[in-house]
C-alpha cells in the first residue's frame, strides 16, 4: 500500500526487493503497471507509444473511458487546459510558447532576489533560535520567487499555496469527496485571478512572465485565455511542489549523513560552487520529492517480453529507478560529489521538466545561504512526513 504512512516514510528496502524479485508488477487495486527499475523507466519516458494522455489519438468512445465526471468540472477546466498532460501537436504548442518567455536567462535572473529571499526569511526566525524549516523557510520560498516571476501582488501571495494544496490532492491515488470540492474552489479561484492580471497586463504590460504569457506569439499562434491561466498556475504548483520537498527532504537527508552535511558546508565556505551543483542533484536523487509518474500504453507492444494493452495504465516509480543499483554505485548512499547521475527526478524525453533549471537554482541558493547564516543548524525534533506518496514531503522539520 503506497499510501501507508511507513511506506512513504521508507519506501527503499521494499521497493528493493520489488527491483530483485518482481521489477514489473500488476497492482490489482489501482489497475496500474508499475515499473521500478531505471533502465526500464528511462526507456518507457522515451517511448511513444506511451503517452500522458489518449484523447490525442482515440475517442473515449473507442477506448472506452466513460464521460469526464461532471463533479470535478470546474478542476477540470484547469487540468485540461495543462500542457503537461497533452501529447503530440497539442503539447508541443504550447510548450513552445512557454519555453520562447520560461528561459535560462530569465530564470538565472533571478539569482539575487532568491538570495534576498532566503536572507529575509532566515532573518524572520534566527532570534529565535529554532524555526519549522518546511514551514518558516521551503514553503514560502519558491512560492514568493514564482509569483515575482509571474507579477502576482504581494497580497495575493498567501493563497498561493492553499491553493495549490488543494489541487495537488488531486494527483494522489484516491482522493475523497470533500477533497474534490476543495480542488474545485482552488481551481475555479486561481484561474479568476490570473484571468484578472491577465486583463489587467493587456491594459497596462509590465516586466513579468503573465504579461510575457498574454503577448508571445509563435508564427500567428498564441495561448487561449483558459491555455494562459492553466498556464500560470502549473508553473506556480510545478515550480515549488519540488523545491519545497527537495530542499526539507534533502536537509534531512544531510542530518544524517553528517560527514556529507559537513563536506558541503566546508565547500560552501570555501566557495566550491562545483559541490554544490552535483550536492543539489544527488539531493534529489536520494530522495525523490515527486517519486512516481503515470503513462497510458496508446497501442498494444511488447516491452522487453512484457505485454502491454493499449490502455493499460504504467507507473513509473521514479523514486525506485533513483536507487537502482544496476545503475548507481552506492545507490544507498548520500554522496554529494556525485558526478554520474542520470537520475530521473526531472523525467526524460519530451515531458523533460521546464522548470528543472529554476529548481536546481532555488536549492543551490537556499543551501548556499543557509549554511552561510547558519552553519550549526540542526535537527530539534522528529521530521514529520506528509501523507501522500504521489507528491512526497514532509509537514514538519524543526531546527
Amino acid at each position: 500500500d503506497i499510501n501507508q504512512p511507513d511506506f512513504i516514510k521508507d519506501p527503499y528496502e521494499k521497493l528493493a526487493n520489488l527491483r530483485k524479485e518482481m521489477p514489473v508488477y500488476l497492482d490489482s487495486v489501482w489497475n496500474k503497471v508499475f515499473f521500478t527499475r531505471h533502465a526500464d523507466i528511462a526507456a518507457l519516458l522515451k517511448d511513444k507509444r506511451l503517452g500522458r494522455t489518449m484523447l490525442h489519438r482515440y475517442s473515449r468512445d473507442e477506448i472506452g473511458w466513460p464521460p469526464p465526471d461532471p463533479r470535478e468540472a470546474p478542476f477540470r477546466r484547469y487540468q485540461d487546459n495543462v500542457f503537461m498532460d497533452m501529447e503530440a501537436d497539442a503539447h508541443s504548442r504550447i510548450r513552445s510558447l512557454v519555453t520562447k518567455v520560461f528561459t535560462p536567462k530569465r530564470v538565472e535572473s533571478m539569482r539575487a532576489t532568491l538570495e534576498r529571499t532566503t536572507h529575509k526569511l532566515i532573518d524572520a526566525v534566527e532570534a529565535n533560535g529554532k524555526a519549522d524549516f518546511v514551514h518558516d523557510i521551503a514553503e514560502p520560498l519558491p512560492v514568493i520567487m514564482i509569483a515575482s516571476l509571474l507579477g502576482i501582488p504581494d497580497e495575493q501571495i498567501q493563497y498561493l499555496r492553499p491553493w495549490s494544496n488543494a489541487i495537488v490532492k488531486m494527483y494522489e491515488l484516491g482522493y475523497t469527496d470533500q477533497q474534490v470540492e476543495e480542488a474545485n474552489r482552488a481551481a475555479t479561484e486561481f484561474m479568476e485571478m490570473i484571468g484578472g492580471l491577465a486583463a489587467e497586463r493587456r491594459v497596462k504590460p509590465q516586466d513579468d512572465l503573465i504579461t510575457e504569457l498574454v503577448q508571445v506569439e509563435n508564427q500567428g499562434d498564441k495561448l487561449t485565455e483558459d491555455e494562459l491561466r492553466a498556464t500560470a498556475i502549473f508553473l506556480l504548483n510545478a515550480g515549488h511542489e519540488a523545491t519545497v520537498n527537495g530542499s526539507s527532504l534533502g536537509l534531512r537527508a544531510l542530518f544524517q549523513k553528517p560527514d556529507q552535511f559537513k563536506a558541503l558546508k566546508d565547500a560552501i565556505t570555501q566557495g566550491n560552487t562545483s559541490l554544490l551543483k552535483t550536492g543539489v542533484d544527488e539531493m534529489l536523487r536520494y530522495e525523490t520529492p515527486l517519486p512516481m509518474f503515470e503513462r497510458y500504453v496508446l497501442e498494444d507492444m511488447d516491452f522487453n517480453g512484457v505485454k502491454l494493452e493499449r490502455g493499460m495504465e504504467v507507473a513509473l516509480m521514479y523514486i525506485s529507478g533513483n536507487r537502482d543499483e544496476a545503475r548507481f554505485t552506492q545507490p544507498n548512499e548520500l554522496i554529494l560529489s556525485r558526478e554520474d547521475n542520470p537520475l530521473l527526478t526531472f523525467g526524460l524525453g519530451t515531458h523533460y521538466c521546464l522548470g528543472a533549471p529554476l529548481a536546481r537554482l532555488e536549492l543551490q541558493v537556499l543551501f548556499s545561504v543557509l549554511f552561510t547564516r547558519c552553519p550549526n543548524i540542526r535537527p530539534a525534533g522528529e521530521a514529520e512526513f506528509s501523507s501522500g506518496f504521489v507528491i512526497r514531503g514532509l509537514n514538519k522539520l524543526p531546527v
